[in-house]
């Protein structure tokens, strides 16, 4: 696909990683910006508890996750670009309406209009990705990919405290917003390649379990609970999915309350807060995030289990420096032990979403995704914000984040037993 048309970059692989990942920084921008202005929606004259603020996260996950599978079945069968360049659309408007909010249920509405959008886009780009890399070289590109993570997150607790202290928490919903318009137009220009292009044909020992064939005679609703339903019997993708939903759990709880945590616990400005924790997360994001897709691609030259072995070890290694992170006194210790937490959180992203694609079948990926889009919010974020805003206001935000570590040592613990299973299961009950 990358040398068919090198006069026409535009086209080109490269330019849809570069489109891709671009839209994916935007993406996190906006999902973490509300956690820069907890405090300020607080205060403001919506005056809105701790369960409120956090059901603003919640509520864009609930509707994330339910619509994901819809979009995960139309991006295995419909036109990838232009259902991507419809939900970056779709969440830029949500994102400028959010500025607008008279009440509490107002913003909660918009909020979760954003899922919407961002679930058109998160299950369908990585799908499209892979049928613009081949096999052996998708954990450096999930890794650039996924780089906009920390980094787009960094940005909204930036753009989110510098612009809500200058100009107010309406302001910064409008910044965040607009920009998106741009981003959806420059979708309709990207390449969708055949599924599987870039990939070996199937082993024809492959059992007819795997398949799910589409015809121009099969109803979409029936080819889409078959594909589900063959999922569901795949063990290492299920148990990678699991493992996903406790990190993801862990993850999006000290994403969403750390900048509250570090103005309440330890006493620092709002604005410095946000931009505390933004470079944390942007630093070390981008070096773990690299390091893990480079360390995968590495590794999987020795071993078919290596992507989920190489999570699953920096996980559990993790786990004991988010605990002291969140529990000690001493404010050096807790930025040496975030840090390190961070990093190895980190260099899962690349590995773990290189297995998923690659332990499924290309016509199966958008809708696999979408599945682990269902289940890792379901399951993870969607319940950690609001869970640790109640015990929050029940008891103490000290002791609210103390759920996290839990949830990083269950993901540890998943993913090694989806390598354990992979390696169990015969060749030709996976894709080749």
């Amino acid at each position: 696909m990358r040398d068919s048309n090198p006069k026409s970059w535009f086209r080109s692989a490269g330019w849809g990683l570069a489109i891709l990942s671009f839209i994916n920084l935007f993406n996190y921008l906006d999902r973490y910006l509300v956690s820069a202005l907890v405090e300020r929606l607080k205060h403001s004259e919506l005056a809105l508890t701790d369960a409120q603020l956090g059901s603003l996260m919640s509520g864009f996950l609930a509707v994330y996750t339910l619509t994901a599978p819809v979009f995960g079945a139309l991006g295995d069968r419909r036109s990838r670009p232009k259902l991507i360049a419809f939900g970056v659309a779709c969440w830029s408007v949500a994102t400028a309406l959010s500025g607008l909010a008279g009440g509490y249920l107002w913003l909660l509405a918009a909020r979760a209009s954003v899922g919407i959008g961002e679930a058109a886009y998160g299950t369908i780009a990585p799908s499209l990705l892979s049928d613009y890399y081949p096999r052996d070289e998708r954990g450096r590109v999930m890794a650039i990919f996924f780089c906009a993570i920390p980094v787009g997150s960094a940005l909204g607790y930036m753009v989110g405290g510098t612009v809500g202290a200058h100009f107010g928490w309406r302001a910064a919903f409008f910044v965040a917003g607009i920009p998106g318009l741009a981003l959806a137009l420059l979708c309709l220009g990207l390449q969708d390649p055949p599924r599987g292009s870039q990939d070996k044909t199937p082993s024809a020992r492959a059992p007819r379990r795997n398949l799910a064939p589409v015809t121009s005679t099969t109803a979409l609703g029936t080819t889409t609970k078959a594909t589900y339903r063959l999922l569901l019997t795949n063990k290492p993708y299920l148990f990678t999915v699991l493992g996903y939903a406790a990190y993801t759990f862990a993850m999006g709880g000290l994403a969403y309350w750390m900048p509250a945590f570090l103005e309440r616990i330890r006493g620092i400005s709002p604005e410095k807060s946000t931009l505390q924790f933004g470079e944390i997360v942007v630093v070390t994001g981008f070096l773990g995030t690299f390091i893990g897709g480079w360390l995968g691609d590495y590794c999987a030259r020795y071993s078919q289990q290596a992507y989920l072995l190489v999570s699953a070890v920096a996980t559990l290694l993790a786990a004991p420096f988010v605990w002291f992170a969140l529990t000690t006194p001493s404010s050096a210790a807790y930025l040496v032990c975030m840090v390190i937490a961070q990093l190895l959180m980190f260099l899962s992203t690349g590995p773990i979403n290189a297995s998923i694609v690659n332990l499924v079948l290309p016509t199966q990926r958008a809708s696999a995704v979408a599945l682990e889009v269902f289940a890792i919010h379901l399951l993870g974020d969607a319940i950690s914000p609001y869970l640790i805003g109640a015990v929050s206001d029940a008891s103490s935000l000290a002791q609210a984040v103390k759920i996290v570590p839990i949830g990083v040592v269950i993901a540890g613990l998943l993913w090694a037993w989806a390598a354990r299973t992979q390696a169990r299961t015969p060749a030709d009950h996976l894709p080749a």
